[in-house]
């Protein structure tokens, strides 16, 4: 009896032995048979694989490689190079039932290595609208987890680069044929470099233009380090969703930066933004509209355009508006003396460029505009005491022009260039109690030198801006010289040295102005 049983045992062995031997070569011809039909169907495309394994040790394991989904034909001849999908590795598992299941259900699909190449509108253009592959859905995948994988939106436009997206996870789920699926990614930015988590829908894929596929989503940025952009540092958090196409998504969000800081200062400051965005995956082009700020206690806000320039980085330009702002918190941001030159109430418009390269941004920065001051106050008492004293002389009480003298209110209205770090001044009017001061000149954004020339246009007469009397009546004579256009006194003046130590004096021949005018003197 033992004999007749282990007899029957071997032969039930090598049966076995052999349906799982019919099964595996039979299988393996199915399964991928199943696979590359059920996406050439999907995606309305050819599809290629290099190569395709299954196991039957624990159930039905599969696993393959080096598949590509190419665009359309049309597309081809359009020129795009590139498959349209490109996976470098899949592996699944499923009940070994499964093979005589239609459609085939998988729990699971595992990618790693996935490029999506979407060519540029006008290739995709070519092909013909509605034209369907004949085939089935032959697998049914309730989720699809895919590892290190990338997005290219290809431009046919000579002077952008393709816009490229970096994504380390992408978890997808309710992988259906004709709705959205639902999607877990993280995606790497690469300036400033952090990871964006973003959770939303996708889809459904569209077969005829997949540029035009919906994506919708909200994410979040955390610890994204500035100090990645030359001339700027900080920690920067951000939140938000958006909404649109693969080509053409609107972004609304939110910026926090509580140590923001440039490279000619190194002030921390703190930096909030709410911005509505609109982003062109066919150039990478970004553009603002608007976006409103917080630096310090100061509010601002800029709208405008970040463009793509091929190979070499983007351009900024934005049009900057600060409706009442703080003169000291932007100074403190950009000017590294300590403290900073003055304070007062701003107003402001501005335009700002910053070119593409490797540059510093805060050597790259230019700036553009006008604006009026109010209120000021200069932080330095001797240059705060020179002001008030010139006030009161200016008014014909030079007894009083001592210092400690009582602070004057003052304003300044000024058109400027911001170029190489430092500030160009082509007009810059500083109004006091009994005097207009007209200067132009130019201003180091370290803090360490500048330069102003022009006049100063007092109430009082020159006689009547001393406080000794033999000293006021040697200048009776020459009041008549200085008197002008309805002024008791027109006078050339001087404003250069440091902050720590400045400079007044005339300039009777006109000297420091033809110097800044670019003259001989």
């Amino acid at each position: 009896m033992w004999g007749w049983i282990a007899v029957s045992l071997l032969i039930a062995v090598v049966v076995l032995a052999v349906i799982g031997e019919v099964i595996m070569h039979r299988a393996a011809p199915i399964l991928k048979g199943r696979v590359i039909e059920t996406l050439s169907t999907r995606f309305n495309s050819r599809v290629e694989m290099d190569g395709f394994d299954v196991s039957l040790v624990n159930g039905l394991e599969v696993s393959g490689s080096g598949l590509r989904i190419f665009p359309e034909d049309e597309v081809v001849a359009a020129g795009a190079t590139e498959p349209l999908i490109e996976l470098g590795h899949f592996s699944f598992h499923a009940d070994w039932t499964g093979l005589f299941a239609k459609p085939m259900h998988v729990g699971t699909v595992h990618v790693t290595g996935m490029a999506i190449h979407i060519p540029p509108k006008e290739m995709r253009a070519q092909a013909p609208k509605g034209r369907r592959h004949l085939g089935q859905i032959k697998i049914v995948v309730d989720q699809i987890v895919f590892d290190d994988s990338k997005l290219v939106i290809g431009t046919l436009k000579p002077d952008k680069d393709p816009l490229d997206f970096e994504m380390s996870q992408i978890v997808m789920r309710n992988v259906g044929p004709d709705a959205p699926w639902d999607y877990d990614a993280t995606l790497v930015n690469a300036i400033p470099r952090g990871d964006i988590h973003a959770k939303g829908t996708f889809g459904p894929w569209n077969n005829d233009s997949p540029g035009d596929s919906t994506v919708t989503g909200h994410y979040t940025f955390n610890h994204a380090d500035l100090d990645t952009i030359k001339g700027i540092s900080g920690i920067l958090s951000s939140v938000g969703d958006f909404t649109g196409q693969l080509n053409d998504i609107t972004v609304d969000g939110t910026t926090e930066t509580p140590d923001f800081s440039l490279d000619t200062a190194n002030h921390k400051m703190p930096l909030h933004t709410k911005f509505h965005a609109i982003v062109d995956g066919t150039s990478g082009d970004t553009y603002l509209k608007p976006v409103e700020a917080r630096l310090g206690a100061s509010d601002f806000t800029s709208s405008g355009e970040v463009i793509n320039v091929k190979g070499k980085g983007h351009i900024i330009d934005l049009d900057v508006t600060v409706p009442n702002g703080r003169i000291q918190d932007f100074l403190q941001l950009a000017v590294k003396t300590t403290p900073v030159m003055m304070t007062g109430q701003l107003q402001m418009k501005t335009k700002l460029h910053i070119p593409p390269g490797k540059e510093s941004v805060t050597r790259k920065i230019g700036l553009k505009g006008g604006f009026t001051l109010r209120q000021i106050h200069f932080t330095n008492p001797e240059v705060e005491d020179k002001v008030d004293m010139l006030s009161l002389r200016a008014q014909g009480d030079p007894k009083a022009a001592k210092p400690g003298a009582e602070d004057v209110h003052s304003q300044m209205v000024g058109q400027f260039v911001m170029d190489a770090g430092k500030l160009s001044f082509s007009k810059l009017d500083y109004s006091l109690p009994g005097a207009e001061v007209a200067l132009k000149g130019e201003y180091t954004l370290d803090g360490e030198t500048f330069e102003f020339a022009g006049k100063v246009r007092t109430n009082a007469k020159l006689s009547q801006m001393v406080a000794s009397k033999w000293k006021s009546l040697l200048l009776k004579p020459v009041d008549p010289f200085f008197k002008k256009d309805g002024a008791g006194a027109e006078i050339p003046i001087r404003v250069s040295g440091t902050r720590s130590a400045p400079k007044f004096g005339l300039d009777l021949h006109h000297k420091a102005e033809k110097e800044l005018a670019g003259q001989k003197p």
